[in-house]
């Protein structure tokens, strides 16, 4: 891990909808930050303007205050942006809905709002590894591929623009700070999924096998993305298939995956790759 200097000059982004939904939390955050470093504070009313106040970082160090949702958002700009190996990006996790801290969590992102600032201050950048698909969008922890007409939760999409100030103070709250898929039509009934899973052009599964879901994440370590299948059981349970490489290709039918936070697709076919130690993230020493 690289140490980080404290006398950085720190750019806090403060996610609206932390924000609105935890005020408490987010100014203890940045009454931390700013006795421990020289801050400029930006609080960016939607997407367009968090992507603006990254972009225009120059120098200072980006902090996002904000849920898994706003840590997506800047990776995947900075991603976007070529920009990824030179920033190192810092969270102090603000979220209020179930699941909305599951990935900063699982990254090892302290839970409390002084803890979290102060590993912002005095903790060390980590390089991560980073999935990275073929139409240029990011996946930081977990990927995951529910059965057809599973439970996979809607994709969302941003809200109109028009409609009383208060209208549209509770539609910011529920657009989502990352990519905007379209929504997906309803599976008529409930199945199992027929995908062909390919991990460095070896096929792990075939169409003719049908699997109830499948899993990618980034192994930890040697730069591999970890591949869990659970095919579908036939009197006994089926035992899990699994495999490690640097490219993982899935296709077939129709599918939706969630990747993080999101939920993308539908897609037919989709290659993701491993980019080892791509991104950066301030944790604790």
């Amino acid at each position: 891990m690289t140490e980080v200097a404290t006398s950085d000059q720190l750019l806090v982004v403060i996610d609206p909808v932390a924000r609105h939904g935890d005020g408490e939390a987010v100014r203890i955050a940045k009454d931390v930050l700013s006795a421990g470093a020289t801050t400029k504070v930006c609080l960016p009313d939607g997407p367009e303007e968090f992507d603006r106040a990254l972009a225009r970082r120059g120098s200072r160090r980006p902090v996002v205050i904000g849920d898994d949702r706003a840590l997506l958002r800047a990776v995947s700009l900075l991603h976007r942006r070529r920009e990824l190996a030179g920033c190192a990006l810092s969270l102090v996790p603000v979220g209020t809905g179930d699941g909305a801290l599951t990935l900063a969590r699982a990254l090892g992102v302290p839970m409390g709002a002084v803890a979290a600032a102060r590993a912002v201050l005095d903790g060390s950048e980590r390089r991560l590894d980073l999935l990275v698909d073929d139409s240029d969008g990011v996946v930081l922890g977990a990927l995951r591929i529910p059965p057809l007409g599973g439970d996979a939760g809607p994709p969302e999409g941003p809200g109109p623009q028009h409609g009383p100030h208060w209208l549209r103070t509770c539609q910011s709250l529920v657009r989502t700070l990352a990519a905007r898929p379209a929504r997906a039509p309803a599976s008529a009934s409930p199945g199992p999924a027929r995908l062909r899973v390919e991990v460095d052009g070896r096929t792990l599964v075939d169409l003719d096998q049908p699997v109830e879901a499948v899993s990618i994440t980034p192994a930890g370590a040697g730069g591999g993305a970890r591949v869990e299948i659970r095919p579908v059981s036939v009197g006994a349970e089926a035992a899990p298939l699994g495999a490690v490489g640097r490219t993982v290709t899935v296709s077939g039918a129709d599918f939706r995956y969630r990747a993080d936070a999101v939920v993308a697709g539908p897609v037919r076919t989709r290659t993701w790759t491993v980019r080892e130690g791509a991104w950066g993230l301030t944790l604790p020493g």
